[in-house]
C-alpha cells in the first residue's frame, strides 16, 4: 500500500510537467499561441486592415475609398454642449468637431471632417499614451453629447455616423466596452438609414464590424462587415484587392461563431484574390495564410494546416531571406502543427534550428517571454519522447538567462529551478532536485509572506522529493505546511487542498501514523475530487481504492462493501470508455 500511496503523492501533472510563467502547468497550444508576436512583426501586410484600428498605436483615418456619392445634405455647425468641460485646464468646447462649408459639390468638406475626426483621435491616443484616461474619456464625452444633440434636431446623416464612429473607436481604445456598445446603438441606427452610396460609409461598417466583433455581438459584426463587401463590390467588382478586408473580418467571424467550413472556403477566397491581383509570392498573403492554418488545426484537420504553415514559411523565405527572425518565427509554427501530426522528432529538430535563426537574427531578445516560453515548451516535448537530458539543456538555458538579465536571487529564477528540479527527479537524481527546491523555497521565503499560496508550490515538490529520498519526516512537515497554508488561501474543500492531503497521506503511510487520521483525510480527498472533477473521474477511482483499503484494514465491513461496488461499477465504465 505505501510503495502505491507514493505513486500518488501528487498528481502526475505536477511531477512531470514543465512549469512556464504565465500557468502552473505548461500544456501545449495550439499555433494561434504564436499570433501576437507574428502580427507584431508583420503588421502592415494589408495597408488597408482595420483590426488593429481600436488599438493605441492604430490610425484612424476614414479613407476615402470611393468617390463621392450623395454629397453631405447640412452645413456642419461648429459641435458644443449646454455647459463647458474643462481637460486638462483647456475649456472642452474649444475642442470639439468643427466642420466648414459643406454644399453639394464641397468634395474639401469630407477631406475637412476626415481630418477633424484624425485630429480627435490622435489627442485622445495621445492623453491615453501619456496617463490621462479621464481627459480622454471627457473629451469623448463631450463629442458625444455634442453630436446627440445636434442628432436630436434632425440631423442624421454621414458626418454624425463618422463622428460616432471616431467616438465609438476611442471608447475601444480605452477598453470602455460598456460605452462603446452604447455609441454602436446609435451608430447602427444612423447608417441603417444611409444608401450605400454615401461616401465614407464602408469604412464606417469595417469599423463597425470589428467593434462589434470586439464586444462578442458577432451576428451584428457580420451584418456589418457583409454590408461593407456588398457596398465595395458594387464599386470595384467581384475580384478587387479592396475586397480583403471585409472579407477577411467575415472569415473571422465565422470562425469564432463555429462556422469553420464556411470561414475557410472565405479565407480560400481571399487568398485567390490576393494571388491574383499581388502574386503568388506577396507580403498580404501572410495574414489570411496564418489565420487559416490555425483554423485547421483548431478543426483537427492537421495534415492541411502543415501545408499551409510550409507555404507561409517558404513565403517568409522569400521575402525575407532564410536569416530573418520572421523566418524563425514561421518554423516554430510550422514545429508546433508537426507535433499535431505526430511527427515529434522533426518537430523538436525544427524548433531547434528556429531557435539558431531568432538568436543570430537578434530579432527577439534572449530575455523575451515568447522565447522563455518556446525553450520550456520544447523542453517538456523531449522530456515527453526520451530525450531529457537536450530538454534539461534549455531548462539551464532558461535559468542563467533569467539570472543574467534579473539576478540570482530573483522571484522569476524559481521556475526555471523547479523545472529543473522536476527534468532531474523524472531521472531519479532527488539529491540534485532537493538542491534546487531548497534554493527556490529559500526566494520565495524572501519575496512573500511566509503564508501564501505561491509557496507551497516549491513546498510540495520538496515534500515528494524528501519522500524519495527517505527522510519522512521532514516531508511530512513540509507537506502539512502547506497543506494548512492552501486551506487558508483556498478554503478546505478546494482541489489544491486535495492535491496537499493526498501527499500528507503518502507520506503518512509510510511513517505508519494512525489509520483513522489517515482514513479520514482520504475521505476528504474524495469528497474534493467529487466536487471538482465528477463522481466518476479516474482519481475517484484510485481515491477509492485507497479509501477500501483502509477500511478493510480497520475492519470497517459494513461501509467498505458500498464502496466495493461502486468501485467495480466505475471500473467497468472506465474499461467500456476505453
Amino acid at each position: 500500500m505505501a510503495a502505491a500511496a507514493a505513486a500518488s503523492l501528487l498528481p502526475s501533472s505536477s511531477t512531470s510537467s514543465l512549469i512556464t510563467p504565465t500557468n502552473n502547468l505548461c500544456k501545449m497550444h495550439s499555433a494561434a499561441w504564436l499570433d501576437s508576436r507574428l502580427y507584431q512583426l508583420l503588421k502592415g501586410f494589408i495597408t488597408s486592415a482595420v483590426y488593429c484600428l481600436p488599438c493605441k498605436k492604430c490610425n484612424v483615418k476614414l479613407y476615402m475609398v470611393s468617390t463621392p456619392g450623395a454629397p453631405f445634405s447640412r452645413h456642419c455647425r461648429r459641435l458644443a454642449t449646454n455647459g463647458t468641460v474643462e481637460v486638462d485646464g483647456t475649456n472642452q468646447e474649444d475642442r470639439l468637431i468643427t466642420s466648414g462649408d459643406h454644399s453639394p459639390t464641397n468634395l474639401e468638406s469630407i477631406y475637412n471632417l476626415e481630418r477633424q475626426l484624425d485630429g480627435l483621435f490622435d489627442e485622445v491616443k495621445t492623453l491615453i499614451r501619456l496617463g490621462k484616461e479621464n481627459d480622454a474619456f471627457d473629451l469623448l464625452q463631450a463629442n458625444y453629447v455634442a453630436v446627440k444633440q445636434q442628432m436630436d434636431t434632425g440631423a442624421r446623416g454621414i458626418e454624425e455616423a463618422a463622428i460616432l464612429d471616431v467616438i465609438a473607436l476611442g471608447y475601444m481604445a480605452l477598453s470602455e466596452t460598456r460605452m462603446v456598445a452604447s455609441v454602436l446603438a446609435v451608430v447602427k441606427q444612423v447608417v441603417e438609414e444611409l444608401k450605400d452610396d454615401e461616401p465614407l460609409l464602408d469604412s464606417i461598417l469595417l469599423h463597425m464590424g470589428n467593434m462589434y466583433e470586439k464586444v462578442k455581438k458577432f451576428e451584428m459584426a457580420l451584418y456589418q462587415y457583409r454590408r461593407a463587401l456588398r457596398i465595395m463590390e458594387q464599386k470595384y467588382g467581384n475580384s478587387s484587392t479592396f475586397l480583403v478586408t471585409p472579407m477577411l473580418g467575415i472569415a473571422k467571424v465565422l470562425g469564432s461563431t463555429g462556422r469553420a467550413t464556411e470561414s475557410i472556403e472565405t479565407y480560400h477566397l481571399v487568398i485567390k484574390i490576393l494571388e491574383s491581383g499581388r502574386g503568388v509570392v506577396c507580403e498580404e498573403l501572410l495574414l489570411p495564410l496564418t489565420s487559416l492554418g490555425n483554423l485547421l488545426l483548431k478543426e483537427g484537420r492537421s495534415s492541411e494546416a502543415e501545408n499551409v504553415f510550409k507555404r507561409i514559411l517558404d513565403q517568409y523565405i522569400k521575402l525575407y531571406g532564410e536569416k530573418d527572425g520572421r523566418v524563425g518565427m514561421a518554423m516554430c509554427s510550422l514545429a508546433h502543427v508537426k507535433c499535431a501530426t505526430g511527427d515529434v522528432h522533426e518537430a523538436i529538430d525544427l524548433y531547434k534550428d528556429a531557435f539558431q535563426v531568432l538568436k543570430h537574427s537578434k530579432s527577439i531578445a534572449l530575455d523575451d517571454e515568447l522565447m522563455e516560453k518556446m525553450r520550456i515548451d520544447v523542453a517538456e516535448l523531449l522530456h515527453a519522447v526520451g530525450r531529457g537530458e537536450e530538454g534539461r539543456v534549455l531548462l539551464e538555458e532558461c535559468l542563467l538567462i533569467t539570472e543574467k538579465y534579473q539576478g540570482k536571487d530573483h522571484p522569476s529564477c524559481v521556475i526555471h529551478l523547479m523545472n529543473l528540479a522536476a527534468s532531474y527527479s523524472q531521472f531519479k537524481n532527488f539529491a540534485e532536485a532537493e538542491r534546487l527546491l531548497r534554493k527556490s523555497l529559500q526566494i520565495m521565503m524572501k519575496t512573500v509572506p511566509p503564508d501564501d499560496q505561491s509557496i507551497t508550490f516549491p513546498m510540495l515538490h520538496l515534500a515528494v522529493v524528501l519522500y524519495n529520498l527517505n527522510q519522512d519526516e521532514e516531508a511530512e512537515k513540509f507537506a502539512l505546511n502547506a497543506l494548512h497554508i492552501r486551506e487558508k488561501a483556498f478554503g478546505e474543500e478546494s482541489l489544491p487542498v486535495g492535491e496537499a492531503l493526498d501527499c500528507v497521506v503518502s507520506i503518512q503511510t509510510r511513517l505508519g501514523r494512525d489509520d483513522k487520521e489517515i482514513l479520514k483525510r482520504l475521505q476528504r480527498v474524495l469528497k474534493i475530487q467529487e466536487l471538482a472533477l465528477g463522481h466518476d473521474s479516474k482519481e475517484v477511482v484510485e481515491t477509492l481504492k485507497k479509501v477500501i483499503y483502509y477500511l478493510d484494514k480497520l475492519e470497517m465491513r459494513s461501509e467498505k462493501l458500498p464502496l466495493q461496488r461502486r468501485l467495480s461499477r466505475l471500473r467497468q465504465k472506465l474499461k467500456e470508455m476505453v
